[in-house]
């Protein structure tokens, strides 16, 4: 038990040291040797999680949004937006996000199934899908399509304002893509429910 403990605190030191180096020099740019003096441990501690480079952003990706999936409430479109508002609130400081949002940006996976992008669209695609059959969404809306969607243009969003503000308005941007997109997916009976803010915004301010 000990040693699988100090192993998981070693994997996250790992993973915590790459989304910093990531995150402020590029996917490219970032050597393991970096990683490895950031995280303070042996290079072989390393090369015991992650076989590379390409592995470490892997697993940045993989682990980057579960903290921020909101729990299951009445109303899954409504925690869609609130997942993708407490999604905007951290990207301003937290540093896996933002690595993960460099490599999604500056690297594509072709050779390996899970792409850049996947893992958000999985998130928004099953709360869409059971939103759509809690009667939520238009009927000719398709989760999937949707998902894409809307993870692409959140994508653009907020690199926008991280050009603009150093993504200190990105809520009110997420709040006005949402504003925008709602209409062609919502059924009138949950437009009217939803609230384009998020939750998560309303309870931070």
């Amino acid at each position: 038990m000990v040693k699988q403990e100090r192993a998981a605190r070693t994997r996250r030191a790992v993973l915590e040291a790459a989304a910093h180096v990531i995150g402020a020099r590029g996917y490219q740019a970032a050597t393991m040797a970096e990683i490895v003096e950031r995280a303070g441990v042996t290079k072989g501690a390393v090369y015991f999680h992650f076989r590379s480079k390409d592995a470490l952003a892997r697993a940045v990706i993989r682990e980057q949004a579960g903290p921020f999936v909101p729990p299951v409430s009445a109303s899954r479109l409504q925690d869609a937006i609130d997942f993708t508002h407490r999604v905007a609130l951290a990207l301003r400081s937290d540093p896996l996000l933002q690595a993960g949002t460099r490599i999604a940006v500056e690297t594509t996976f072709s050779d390996h199934p899970l792409a850049p992008y996947e893992v958000w669209t999985d998130t928004l695609t099953g709360m869409f899908t059971e939103a759509h059959a809690h009667g939520e969404l238009l009927p000719g809306v398709v989760p999937e399509r949707a998902a894409e969607l809307f993870v692409s243009a959140y994508m653009g969003v907020q690199l926008f304002s991280r050009a603009a503000t150093n993504r200190a308005d990105l809520p009110e941007r997420v709040t006005a893509l949402w504003r925008h997109i709602l209409p062609g997916l919502a059924s009138p009976g949950a437009l009217g429910h939803l609230d384009p803010h998020g939750r998560a915004v309303r309870l931070a301010v």
